[in-house]
């Protein structure tokens, strides 16, 4: 008889193969879409944080810096059905969530029927979501925060995943409406999308401007994609990690911070903290991490929090900037 014992594989080592296997694929996802939209690899990785949390973004840019044709683009790699809506000043509710008609039979007997809208897509892009009317941006708030809409009294259910990622316009003022705080809170983060370095605005021109235009190609499945997201919330978080989001997301309400009163209206709330807490997770995992860091809640802080701050019109008169303040309140975690 020997002293060798057979060793089972442990449930953490079962975990990180999982880990693994899942950070080699949505490194192949994040490259498919790198190879489509050029310059812009911030703004595709927190797209992707987005969707991996199964929440919302939305997009802040000036026209013409492919922010349709990411949306498009993560669509197809992600697997999953897209589609956009273009926002106008007329554009009414049912035109999003659809509506019922009624109709008659050929034995005469009438009942009504419901048409969907296009919300109902597993990925749907809002562009210039601020261009309609409030009524029309509310039709979007049962959506995402529910999951489902609610029709002349009848719940229907959205697809899963369901995720909204709308654009905006941060120039125009004219025939705009601001998004109230409760919808801009829906957003898991603001994805500022700025224009792109010299060098990859020379593969634009070169690469977009022939005859053949490259197209995407899917790399991930629906359900392989919701497998990602659940595998985001069993990432486990470190008590400094924890500590850091509270000492961040704490400091950033006046009521907290004596050093914001007259400076901040108004400050971020729990839902603020939900929001980082996965999004480091899932940041970590798209750089092959097994865990998040304090670094995540660092690099995170602006998009997290910049759309859940208001500055008091005298701040503003002052010269500071919300991203400013963030920038401070980082420096001291």
């Amino acid at each position: 008889m020997n002293n060798f014992s057979v060793i089972e594989p442990t449930d953490d080592l079962v975990r990180v193969a999982e880990i693994e296997a899942a950070v080699a694929r949505l490194s192949a996802a994040k490259t498919e879409v790198d190879r489509i939209i050029f310059g812009q690899g911030d703004v595709v990785e927190r797209s992707l944080i987005a969707i991996l949390c199964g929440g919302h973004a939305l997009l802040v840019g000036v026209p013409g810096l492919a922010k349709t044709k990411l949306v498009s683009t993560l669509g197809t790699v992600l697997g999953l059905d897209d589609r956009r809506i273009q926002f106008t000043p007329d554009l009414m509710p049912s035109d999003i969530l659809g509506a019922e008609v009624l109709e008659q039979a050929a034995t005469g007997e009438r009942a009504f029927r419901f048409i969907k809208g296009p919300v109902f897509a597993q990925l749907l892009m809002a562009d210039e979501i601020n261009r309609a009317s409030p009524r029309t941006q509310s039709a979007l708030l049962q959506a995402m925060q529910e999951g489902f809409v609610t029709i002349a009294g009848t719940p229907h259910a959205l697809p899963t995943p369901f995720h909204v990622l709308a654009t905006q316009n941060p120039l125009e003022q004219e025939g705009t409406y601001p998004l109230p705080e409760a919808q801009l809170d829906r957003f898991i983060m603001q994805v500022d999308v700025d224009y792109p370095d010299r060098d990859a605005e020379r593969r634009i021109l070169i690469e977009t401007t022939g005859i053949d235009d490259a197209t995407p190609a899917q790399v991930l499945s629906r359900d392989e994609l919701m497998g990602l997201q659940t595998m985001v919330r069993r990432m486990p978080v470190g008590e400094t990690v924890v500590e850091a989001i509270l000492d961040l997301v704490r400091s950033a309400r006046p009521e907290e911070n004596e050093e914001l009163a007259g400076k901040v209206a108004w400050g971020p709330g729990p839902r603020a903290s939900q929001s980082l807490m996965l999004a480091t997770r899932a940041r970590a995992m798209l750089q092959t991490r097994l865990a998040p860091s304090r670094e995540d809640v660092i690099a995170l802080a602006e998009p997290i929090l910049q759309h859940r701050m208001a500055l008091t019109y005298a701040a503003r008169a002052d010269g500071y900037t919300v991203k400013g303040v963030i920038q401070q309140l980082v420096s001291k975690i």
